[in-house]
């Protein structure tokens, strides 16, 4: 029938969990999911300060938040320098679009792409990039869920990511993974490092997180009085 589309999942529910069992709030419906056009993506990025990511013909709401953008801005600050400083490459921010694989558009909060995998020196021209970062970092905001990200990990190094850390705002704590099963978690004393993808590359997360106020006490748990 003319005028038709096609939803290539049985119901929503099967479109939610294909997308990680996020919240059907960030999934856009116009273009209806499943038809949307790496077009749409560049038409809606950044329109009514949201950005999204393309999945599969779908539109999807990227999580954010105050302080997740003040995180990704430390962050970035300190990398960019280090980067620049060695000349070893260039960074993006959150605003960035890579095409991971076909029908796949990732935006990280924060990503470096080094000369060794970009021979040219010079930075790619696309609206949509077709040089997969080195590596790639996810700064985690109430929206994100677990197998969302465990999705996400799984498709950053099939498309050639060689190392993701994934930043925890609310413990402060952080994981580097250099493959989906291959975690390293980091305490909120410890550092980001970044290992053989940037050799020297250091950074104490609490330097990360310190101009956040300290965090609240846990209050220790005892007996009610009678």
């Amino acid at each position: 029938m003319a005028g038709t589309t096609h939803f290539p999942f049985e119901d929503v529910g099967e479109l939610l969990e294909r997308l990680g069992d996020i919240s059907p709030r960030r999934v856009c419906l116009k273009p209806p999911p499943g038809t949307a056009t790496e077009r749409d993506l560049i038409r809606m990025h950044g329109a009514r300060r949201k950005l999204y990511e393309l999945i599969d013909g779908t539109l999807v709401e990227k999580g954010m938040g105050h302080k997740e953008s003040v995180v990704a801005v430390e962050l970035l600050r300190v990398l960019a320098n280090f980067v620049a400083e060695k000349d070893l490459g260039y960074c993006t921010t959150a605003d960035d679009l890579v095409r991971v694989m076909p029908k796949l558009i990732r935006g990280p909060d924060a990503s470096f792409v080094s000369w060794k995998t970009r021979p040219q020196r010079v930075v790619p021209q696309e609206q949509i990039s077709t040089q997969v970062p080195d590596l790639a970092v996810e700064i985690l905001s109430p929206s994100n869920t677990q197998a969302e990200m465990q999705i996400k990990l799984k498709e950053y190094f099939l498309g050639g990511v060689k190392l993701v850390w994934i930043i925890d705002p609310e413990t402060r704590t952080a994981e580097a993974y250099t493959a989906p099963d291959a975690k390293t978690a980091i305490p909120a004393t410890g550092a980001l490092d970044g290992g053989d993808v940037l050799p020297g590359f250091r950074l104490p997360l609490a330097k990360l997180f310190e101009k956040f106020p300290a965090p609240a006490a846990k209050k220790a748990k005892g007996k009610k009085k009678k």
